[in-house]
């Protein structure tokens, strides 16, 4: 009998083993050969790789038996202690002039001048090639997938699993008939994901693209999105910076957004805000932030400073939207300090900040009155 639950134990572990990595080479991508013809002649890739123009390091030297201390030591203390409130928003019938649904992490559904722009879309419950191992969601999806109105078009800042997530890309050529626009690379992804080509359109820094010219045109208004410089790396396997990464401008005839993804703090954010500012609106990163990988990660005070740099100088010009924290643990810091720490830095330099709850929608023509909804939870 011990031989029989012995063996059916052992065929239940093999079982689990082949269900997580069953389809981990489809979500990891494509290859580099079908990358590389895309990338080739950028500005910023040689030697097979993408490079940032400033001196980075994903990681500080010598920091690997300190990371391996913390991965043993810290591992929960980004988890809150109760649960993350949620705030299903109602969506108005007609996109407005400026607004923003937060889904949590990067994901935004940003408004401006009547198109509706998706910002690196993961409905996945893990950041991970595998459905059963990586990073889980700290809090549900606030709102099914299906019940996004049509989008106008869907940005992606990098390839990396918390940005680029492969099940709710399928699920958007679906769902959705808009294209996406990605910075060099990842067209590769998507067309190995059986994203169409006429769907993808792939942009060095600094290329833009007008949405009336795609034939979405608004009301007779445009929006031009433009692939902005970021510091940051990217990689879905063994390989890195196989493919660029990103921010995004959004400039339409009155509102002006910028959405950071991912980056560490950059001289590019000044120079985007007085070549495409100054910003009504900033969605940039404040979480997974840790002095070994600096370079790449900006804090919350650099995202006030950022806030100020995209808004031509002025601190207190329009407003700053956290993202990039609150629903997958991936650094050693408490699950609150990045917007305590911002809110704080914010108050200081006279910098408006809304932080939405997961699912909120933000009108910084009709800011609700000031919450502290994440305070005494960790």
């Amino acid at each position: 009998m011990r031989k029989i639950f012995g063996f059916a134990a052992g065929a239940l572990g093999v079982t689990w083993v082949v269900r997580a990595a069953w389809d981990i080479p489809s979500a990891i991508g494509a290859s580099i050969s079908a990358i590389q013809p895309y990338a080739i002649g950028a500005a910023t890739y040689r030697n097979r790789q993408f490079h940032n123009t400033e001196p980075s390091s994903q990681m500080v030297a010598g920091s690997v038996p300190g990371l391996l201390l913390s991965a043993l030591t810290k591992r929960n203390v980004g988890r809150p202690r109760r649960p993350i409130p949620l705030r299903a928003s109602e969506l108005p019938a007609q996109a407005a002039d400026l607004a923003v649904t937060w889904y949590g992490h990067a994901t935004a559904l940003i408004e401006v001048d009547g198109y509706r722009i998706l910002a690196d879309p993961v409905w996945s419950e893990r950041v991970s090639p595998s459905a059963l191992v990586g990073p889980a969601r700290l809090h549900p999806v606030p709102a099914p997938l299906s019940r996004l109105p049509e989008v106008d078009a869907v940005i992606i800042s990098h390839d990396h699993y918390d940005h680029l997530d492969k099940a709710t890309l399928k699920a958007l050529v679906v769902g959705q008939s808009t294209p996406f626009l990605v910075p060099l690379g990842i067209g590769a992804h998507l067309r190995h994901w059986g994203v169409p080509e006429h769907r993808i359109i792939e942009l060095d820094w600094g290329a833009s693209v007008s949405l009336a010219a795609l034939g979405r045109e608004r009301d007779g208004t445009d929006l031009v999105l433009t692939c902005t410089e970021a510091r940051h790396f990217s990689g879905r396997g063994l390989v890195r910076n196989t493919t660029l990464w990103a921010s995004w401008s959004l400039v339409g005839p009155t509102r002006r957004v910028y959405f950071g993804g991912d980056s560490g703090y950059t001289k590019a954010f000044a120079e985007a805000g007085v070549a495409l500012g100054p910003f009504d609106l900033t969605l940039l990163p404040i979480g997974a932030y840790d002095e070994r990988w600096s370079d790449v990660h900006m804090n919350p005070e650099e995202a006030v400073r950022s806030h100020a740099d995209l808004c031509v100088g002025d601190p207190g010009h329009g407003i700053l939207v956290p993202i990039h924290w609150a629903t997958f643990n991936l650094a050693f810091h408490e699950w609150s300090e990045p917007v305590r720490r911002l809110v704080e830095a914010a108050r200081a330099a006279g910098t408006a900040v809304a932080v939405p709850m997961p699912g909120q929608r933000i009108d910084p023509n009709d800011l609700p009155p000031r919450d502290t909804w994440w305070e005494d939870m960790g």
